[in-house]
């Protein structure tokens, strides 16, 4: 569904990525994992067109737009959303009208589909009923699940989730989580997360990831990745995502 070949991308003198190429398959989720300031985000933002590679290509159900002008571009977009850090929910506007926003700025659809599908939606997430609420109203848990119904309610071929549990004391991250494996099992979008959370993500994902100085290290199957011998990812799972890694390495994958 999305392919990066040797895409590389920096900001000033730092290079973030060193060319990172990457498959992700079709319909499956995959988690991209690697230290805090690794480029993990940096590399989400290309998918999406929101960056473009100095050097490389980014391919997205077989077309390249790493050099797409905006209309082009916008059509390309359409087949995907995305789940921010912090939702980043209108705080003008009710939860209802938060996830409706798509739906009327976008299809212009009469308001009774629109609040038949916001309705659904929220009802699947776990938020029914509270669409009259305000963001401020809500946990942060709460909010995140606004944000995936948002995400979800145009129907997208692909989502993008960017530390979709940022915040959250594990019970409420692992419940996040969950989500996202029921919706992703239902709805059987292609899904890539970015995230911290190991050994978590091992439990929900069907692929794994590691970014590590500006390039893939590994990507294994979530069963197959626990078992990958290289001392950068065996420290790298030890240490729970959270330590500055000295090892190099040997560029594994499977």
């Amino acid at each position: 569904m999305i392919k990066l070949v040797n895409v590389q991308k920096s900001f000033g003198n730092q290079q973030v990525l060193r060319g990172v190429t990457l498959e992700i398959p079709k319909g499956k989720l995959t988690t991209i994992i690697g230290q805090s300031g690794s480029g993990k985000s940096v590399l989400l933002k290309h998918m999406i067109g929101l960056l473009q590679p100095e050097r490389g290509e980014v391919w997205v159900d077989g077309i390249e737009i790493s050099r797409m002008r905006s209309k082009a571009l916008n059509d390309v977009r359409k087949k995907f959303a995305m789940l921010f850090q912090g939702a980043a929910l209108f705080d003008s506007l009710t939860v209802f009208d938060n996830v409706a926003f798509p739906l009327r700025e976008k299809l212009h659809l009469p308001e009774r589909e629109v609040t038949q599908r916001v309705e659904e939606k929220l009802d699947q997430v776990g938020l029914a009923g509270m669409g009259h609420k305000f963001p401020a109203e809500l946990s942060g848990g709460m909010k995140k699940r606004a944000g995936l119904a948002r995400a979800l309610v145009m129907e997208p071929e692909i989502i993008l989730f960017d530390e979709p549990t940022t915040g959250l004391d594990p019970l409420l991250a692992n419940s996040i989580h969950e989500l996202i494996l029921a919706m992703h099992r239902m709805f059987r979008f292609t899904a890539i997360m970015v995230s911290h959370e190991i050994p978590e993500v091992f439990a929900i994902s069907d692929w794994i990831a590691m970014l590590h100085e500006g390039k893939i290290a590994a990507m294994a199957s979530s069963a197959d990745f626990q078992r990958i011998a290289d001392p950068t990812i065996r420290e790298f799972i030890t240490a729970g995502g959270t330590i500055s890694l000295t090892h190099k390495s040997d560029g594994v994958s499977a």
